[in-house]
């Protein structure tokens, strides 16, 4: 009766009865690791009925329950027990035997950890494509072979089949191993300063978020523009495009001084990666904030590093200088009514969950760990440094290992979450490779025959000046997918489409102050082609289709604001 109660109690299984020479058994035997009490005895036994005298080896520690109680058990609904690994169901009938069923649990299958089959295949496809086309004439064997790879690359960046890091690194290493490019050339990018730039601003992020300091500046945001979530966004563009005539490098701004913000925006509201609220409030943030960096840079001469580059380009192909004020008041009203346009755009299209931001007290964080300064001093510190680096003599990525070392002295970031910062270190590989490739086929000469043969058939349709420059235009602004630089779009194309524009009846000032702002619109499209794309899309709340897809629409809606408002304003100027 005690082996029953405790069956009863703990909801146990009950081993079944042995019956030699076809004798029907007559009663069970309970053992302590089947009633799984072995906790409550500290025994492993082993009950069973050699015969009919129902006896049990005292040295295994067996309970016996004689067929008396069978009728009681026959009553019972049958008693379960998971061990984990299957489950055995007893069901006892007056007279009969204990009948044991057992259901072993699925397997649970290992994931597939490797790349996805199919847009790896097209990855290849693509590139093995272009590899067997004839090379055209005037375009050399190796320039031929690296826009192969340089297109299967894209296009697995975009396809993801691995990561995109991985996916860069496999391109270069296909370059190295088609002897298309040498080790140092195809590995050169890793010490061009914008992919570090752009590295330091996560360890930025990092820092800003973890002090609590980004708490404190996001909830300051949140209570005093977050009655609507648009209003929440447009008090960052205008805070960035205040800033962006005094930090001339647009990876630092955004990368530096925006992200972080925009990142602890999205954390205080409730928008994190990875757990299904991304469009709750940082996906539309996070593009808003990138598609209206591109508009701040052409707005102003000093607000992107390669602006000065296409004024230089411009004065040499037309003779005429332009000034930071000529470029300012040529910007300032299509680049306005931009700035107004494209966050609601998006918030249609595109809208966050959250329509209305939380409202929040300031908050605040250990600032205490800044050590010898606070945050908001490094902060500043960080920022002059930036404004007036030209001034100082030190470049941005200077000012940014500057500030980081001050981060890692003070132990507001470890070195050890900097090499946690995965992000930082995927972005760093894929953006080096393609500025790497890029800047070969320019090197190469494959983006000069490409700008000549455009130049030689546009000049051969006869066309009014105005329907051939809208061409250039569009063939200028769209062949920036080839490119993750905009100061080596300038430098390979931006003189040859000038010359032509001019030579067709292109008014020589209009014409160089149209190319050099869409110098700066055309980074919108993709997510390496200015350099605060790798920053804000490096977030991770926005997949990489959707990167594209909205890049697209935006660079059209920036086409007709500038070329059709601007095109009235510029009039108004005595431009045209």
């Amino acid at each position: 009766m005690a082996c029953m109660a405790a069956a009863v109690s703990n909801g146990v299984r009950l081993s079944p009865v042995a019956s030699p020479r076809g004798v029907a058994p007559r009663g069970v035997s309970c053992s302590a690791r089947s009633l799984g009490v072995r906790g409550a005895f500290g025994l492993r036994s082993r009950g069973g009925i050699r015969s009919l005298g129902l006896a049990a080896s005292s040295s295994e520690s067996g309970f016996l329950v004689g067929d008396g109680l069978l009728k009681g058990i026959a009553a019972l609904p049958a008693l379960r027990k998971s061990d984990g690994e299957a489950r055995l169901g007893v069901r006892a009938d007056a007279g009969a035997g204990v009948v044991p069923a057992a259901t072993p649990a699925p397997k649970k299958e290992e994931p597939w950890m490797g790349a996805s089959m199919k847009p790896l295949i097209a990855s290849i496809a693509v590139g093995v494509l272009v590899w067997f086309i004839p090379t055209p004439v005037g375009v050399t064997k190796n320039a031929w072979q690296l826009l192969s790879i340089f297109l299967a690359t894209v296009v697995g960046i975009i396809t993801q089949p691995l990561p995109l890091g991985a996916v860069a690194l496999m391109g270069l290493g296909a370059s190295v191993l088609t002897k298309t490019l040498t080790f140092a050339a195809a590995f050169s990018a890793f010490g061009d300063p914008i992919p570090w730039l752009i590295a330091l601003a996560f360890f930025f992020a990092k820092g800003f978020i973890k002090t609590g300091l980004g708490n404190r500046v996001a909830y300051q945001f949140v209570k005093l523009f977050g009655k609507t979530t648009l209003g929440l966004g447009y008090s960052l563009v205008f805070a960035e495009a205040l800033l962006s005539p005094a930090i001339p490098s647009v990876s630092a701004r955004s990368g530096g001084i925006f992200l972080p913000l925009v990142k602890a925006l999205c954390l205080a509201c409730g928008s994190k990666v990875g757990d299904g609220t991304e469009r709750k409030l940082g996906s539309w943030l996070m593009l808003t904030c990138f598609q209206t960096s591109v508009i701040t840079s052409a707005m102003f001469l000093t607000a992107m590093a390669a602006n000065p580059l296409s004024v230089n380009l411009a004065t040499g192909a037309i003779g005429q200088t332009i000034s930071w004020t000529d470029w300012a008041v040529a910007a300032s009203v299509p680049g306005l009514v931009s700035l107004l346009v494209i966050p609601a755009l998006l918030y249609v299209v595109y809208p966050p969950e959250v329509r209305a931001a939380r409202r929040a007290e300031a908050g605040g964080g250990d600032l205490e760990k800044m050590g010898p300064i606070g945050c908001g001093e490094f902060v500043a510190l960080q920022v002059g440094l930036w404004i007036f680096g030209g001034v100082l003599g030190v470049d941005a990525v200077s000012a940014a290992i500057l500030g980081l070392s001050v981060l890692l002295t003070t132990g507001v970031v470890t070195w050890k979450e900097c090499l946690g910062e995965s992000v930082a270190w995927d972005t760093l590989t894929w953006f080096a490779a393609l500025i790497a490739m890029a800047g070969y086929l320019n090197k190469y000469g494959l983006i000069a025959w490409f700008s000549q043969n455009v130049v030689n058939v546009v000049g051969g349709l006869g066309l009014a000046w105005q329907a051939s420059f809208g061409i250039l235009v569009l063939l200028y602004f769209y062949s920036h997918y080839f490119f993750a630089s905009g100061a080596a779009h300038i430098g390979a194309m931006f003189t040859a489409f000038l010359s032509v524009g001019t030579a067709l009846g292109t008014p020589p000032l209009f014409g160089a102050l149209v190319l050099a702002f869409l110098s700066n619109l055309m980074g919108g499209l993709t997510h390496y082609g200015i350099g605060s794309a790798p920053v804000f899309y490096g977030a991770g709340y926005v997949p990489l289709s959707q990167w594209w897809g909205y890049g697209f629409l935006c660079s059209v809606v920036n086409l007709v604001i500038w070329l059709g408002v601007g095109g009235v304003w510029w009039k108004f100027l005595g431009l045209l």
